[in-house]
């Protein structure tokens, strides 16, 4: 059985030194040798930007696409070969700005794919700015006069979209997001996990610090039931939508998959493609 150690490999990432992405990096390994996967049945598919490097620090199959793209690839993949589990990865940039549309389209859709949101409030590949997820007033090189726009509400935006497994983390926690990495792997259906990872470099206002003294774990609110969507709604707008831990889960919602009629029970690699000389000339004679 692997252990962790089996999804390293010897690419050293580049990362800031203090960079919240090192964290996850080690919680989807620890997750999949949790889980017990192999290396050759783990898929992490990542976007642009720092966190898009991830997809390379992993020993397993691995994909680096185009900016806000690690989506649409993410689900053709799952579709191909239903036998792998496959992570999506990216920034809050790559996820909730160019990428959004294939956000809630993959959340709507309830595809059994993992989509880990490495969440900075900022754009840190190309140098310090404004990204979807920073907060009204924030001042980098693209608005010195602060930002005058309202950021976005992940959480929220997926409740509404009607995601099935959404939940949160804060990259010093190992444990707490490791384990919600697990659940979201064995959740059948669309999981998405945000994940507070913060850039010491561009952002001297969302820090590690500032997590710490404003993130309330939901473990701590007494009697609170992640099965209740309309609770889970309050508690992120009561909140601000700074919460760790397993914010909803629906069980009961099939997922795409199970849904698709004549889905094959064997994935593309073990597919018979070859054409009989008889079906070839019966194809070829429609271009005649």
């Amino acid at each position: 059985m692997a252990t962790f150690k089996d999804f390293r490999n010897s690419v050293k990432p580049n990362w800031c030194p203090g960079c919240g992405d090192f964290s996850v990096q080690a919680a989807i390994q620890r997750a999949a040798a949790n889980v017990g996967l192999e290396p050759e049945n783990l898929a992490v598919i990542s976007g642009i930007g720092c966190s898009g490097r991830i997809s390379g620090y992993i020993n397993s199959y691995g994909f680096h696409g185009i900016h806000g793209r690690s989506l649409p690839i993410a689900q053709g993949v799952k579709m191909a070969n239903r036998d792998l589990t496959v992570i999506a990865s990216g920034g809050d940039g790559d996820g909730f700005a160019i990428g959004m549309g294939h956000t809630i389209h993959a959340i709507r859709r309830n595809v059994d794919v993992t989509y880990i949101v490495m969440d900075n409030q900022i754009y840190g590949l190309t140098k310090g700015q404004t990204s979807p997820r920073s907060a009204t007033g924030f001042k980098t090189k693209s608005t010195p006069e602060g930002s005058i726009e309202q950021a976005i509400a992940p959480m929220e935006m997926a409740l509404t979209a009607g995601a099935t497994f959404v939940a949160q983390s804060f990259s010093t926690d190992l444990k707490d997001l490791t384990a919600l990495i697990e659940a979201g792997i064995n959740h059948k259906g669309f999981s998405l996990i945000n994940v507070f990872s913060p850039c010491v470099t561009y952002n001297k206002v969302n820090t590690y610090d500032w997590f710490k003294e404003n993130l309330t774990k939901l473990s701590d609110i007494e009697g609170y039931d992640p099965n209740n969507r309309e609770e889970a709604m309050q508690v992120l707008m009561k909140h601000d939508g700074l919460v760790t831990g397993l914010i909803y889960q629906n069980t009961e919602r099939p997922s795409y998959q199970e849904l698709l009629k004549g889905y094959s029970e064997k994935p593309l690699v073990d597919a018979e493609l070859k054409l009989d000389q008889e079906h070839f000339d019966k194809l070829a004679a429609e271009f005649m």
